[in-house]
């Protein structure tokens, strides 16, 4: 008959083998700045496990030790499962199954096999799997001692392991990242989607965190305000005539040029210029109102817009081309308007909003970015331009006149106001019905 200790000895090995599991899942998974805190706190354990989780190579090892002892507790249960569960088996199975002593073994050392396999299985894998991605840092933390014993044992043959899986990898082209569990955009927008799924977000949070994945992506030439919108004022021009201008107009800030719109050489803020007027009466001119401009790329990214407008302590930025030349004005409510929808921008003031008609087609304004308009017309537009009265344009191949139709993609196109050659606002027939509460942008 099998013996207690027989039991006991195979319970051991499946502990053992659900430790490693649970060390290596938690130390993947676990968050460093949680294990920081701990420390910071006065956990001994967080502090001896805060350098494995920050250096690199120290964490490959640590799962290198996991996985070395993940292998041997298996293998050693197995063959010690056969030297003895198998061998106290065999007898029952002749007797039972009146067989012959070599199907008997064959019997007894399979049972054997698939029994201890679902018993490894499910507490030495599925089980220390759940806990440690459920309880990460309570998990890495209490298996720190454990492991610290295990790197000990297994030093020599970490080299020998970690070594040959890199230089198999270097031989495949195949490029070695390591084991932080590092996730990609669309895998964070995937898990966004799944916790609003979940209810853990609601739709417009999940909305917000999704553009806010996106602004990676968005450049300076999508976000801004198009050089033809935007208001400019010549260096020269009289300081009362342009207090006149920002009385009666809605800007408060503008581009200052010198000879030639593409030559901008500041900005100016109405309060700057109200200051020194009040200080010098007409006596001061627009030069020494107007504060430095800062200039970016038009391929400059959103992310990288905010880090140059913090950087240059500005709300505002202009956007050149590779020639240098004048290609519009990048504000901060620009980017912030991609996260928080609207929020209120003096420079785009008064330009068309998509709007659903009683007919049921559906006005898009010219400068609505192609990627938005799926959920208005039914269809993905994609091409080389960056805004609808590009598309229409580029689809053309020549600037149209009011009233001029076109099919794009199967979408029956309506051109609705040209101004300076340029698309304004467009009338399409979506290709699926868009419901009347649609968000507006």
């Amino acid at each position: 008959m099998v013996t207690l200790v027989t039991w006991l000895v195979i319970i051991f090995l499946i502990a053992v083998n659900a430790l490693y599991v649970a060390a290596e899942f938690a130390a993947v998974s676990v968050r460093r700045s949680r294990v920081r805190q701990l420390a910071e706190d006065g956990n001994r354990l967080a502090r001896d496990l805060l350098p494995t989780l920050e250096d690199a190579a120290k964490l490959d090892r640590y799962v290198a030790v996991c996985q070395i002892g993940i292998t041997l507790s298996s293998l050693v249960l197995g063959a010690y499962g056969q030297a003895t569960l198998a061998v106290e088996l065999t007898p029952l199975f002749e007797r039972l199954g009146k067989m012959q002593a070599v199907a008997a073994q064959s019997t007894s050392a399979v049972v054997v096999l698939i029994g201890l396999t679902v018993l490894q299985v499910i507490f030495g894998e599925l089980v220390p799997k759940s806990l440690a991605l459920q309880r990460p840092a309570r998990m890495a933390i209490l298996t720190v001692e454990p492991m610290r014993w295990s790197q000990m044992l297994f030093s020599w043959f970490i080299p020998l392991l970690n070594g040959s899986g890199i230089a198999i990898l270097k031989l495949l082209r195949v490029p070695y990242g390591g084991h932080r569990h590092i996730h990609s955009p669309e895998e964070i927008d995937m898990l966004l989607v799944q916790s609003r799924d979940g209810g853990l977000l609601e739709p417009d949070e999940q909305q917000r965190l999704h553009e806010a994945l996106l602004l990676g992506t968005r450049s300076g030439r999508q976000l801004m305000v198009p050089r033809r919108y935007v208001t400019a004022i010549d260096i020269e021009t009289p300081v009362m005539e342009v207090l006149n201008q920002v009385a009666t107009g809605p800007f408060t800030r503008m581009p200052v040029y010198r000879d030639a719109i593409d030559n901008i050489v500041g900005m100016l803020h109405a309060k700057d210029l109200v200051l020194h007027y009040l200080e010098h009466g007409t006596n001061t001119s627009l030069e020494k109102a107007m504060r430095p401009a800062l200039y970016v790329p038009e391929n400059v990214t959103a992310y990288r817009l905010l880090a140059l407008l913090r950087e240059g302590r500005s709300h505002q930025a202009i956007v050149v081309d590779e020639y240098g030349g004048f290609q519009g004005l990048l504000t901060l409510e620009d980017v912030l308007s991609e996260v928080f929808e609207e929020v209120g921008d003096e420079f785009k003031g008064g330009q068309p909003r998509p709007e659903i008609l009683s007919d049921g087609r559906v006005r898009l304004p010219g400068l609505m970015l192609l990627e938005d308009t799926e959920q208005w017309i039914g269809i993905r537009w994609k091409g080389e331009s960056d805004t609808v009265a590009g598309h229409v344009m580029e689809a053309l191949g020549h600037i149209p006149v009011v009233g001029k139709r076109v099919t794009i993609e199967g979408i029956s196109v309506e051109v609705e106001q040209v101004v300076r050659h340029a698309v304004v606002s467009v009338i399409v027939t979506p290709a699926i019905a868009v419901e009347e509460n649609k968000p507006n942008g």
